[in-house]
């Protein structure tokens, strides 16, 4: 049993990457669903669809650039279980000079550092992408 579900499920997401799979299948949460649709909106994986079945899952379709090279090139957890990372809007950092995307879990949900910086939430530091 892992004790870090998003960790698991951002893992997840970028050995299939390098592995080149189409898709990756994720076991389902709310929080999760949330995440990879955020990941959607943001252009870094393709389709997010829930798989029914005994145990409903995600299925997250992952994109690649014209030469192959999968669009997430990386996946950090911040905020862990063990130590939880939590900052003000002003202070939220940019991923990759604002290439990349931080996720922020906010009163108003999951957001970007781009929504929640203009928005002046501030929230746990979940992830960041590039």
């Amino acid at each position: 049993m892992f004790t870090d579900p998003i960790a698991d499920m951002l893992v997840r997401i970028k050995n299939a990457a390098v592995a080149r799979k189409d898709a990756a299948v994720i076991p389902y949460s709310k929080f999760k669903a949330s995440l990879a649709h955020l990941l959607e909106r943001e252009g870094f994986v393709g389709s997010v669809s829930e798989v029914p079945g005994k145990f409903k899952s995600l299925q997250v379709s992952l994109k690649y650039d014209k030469q192959g090279q999968p669009v997430i090139s990386g996946i950090k957890r911040v905020s862990r279980p063990g130590q939880r990372i939590y900052l003000p809007a002003d202070k939220l950092p940019r991923t990759n000079s604002g290439l990349g995307l931080t996720v922020i879990s906010t009163s108003k949900g999951l957001l970007s550092d781009k929504e929640a910086r203009k928005s002046k939430v501030g929230g746990e530091v979940v992830c960041q992408v590039w």
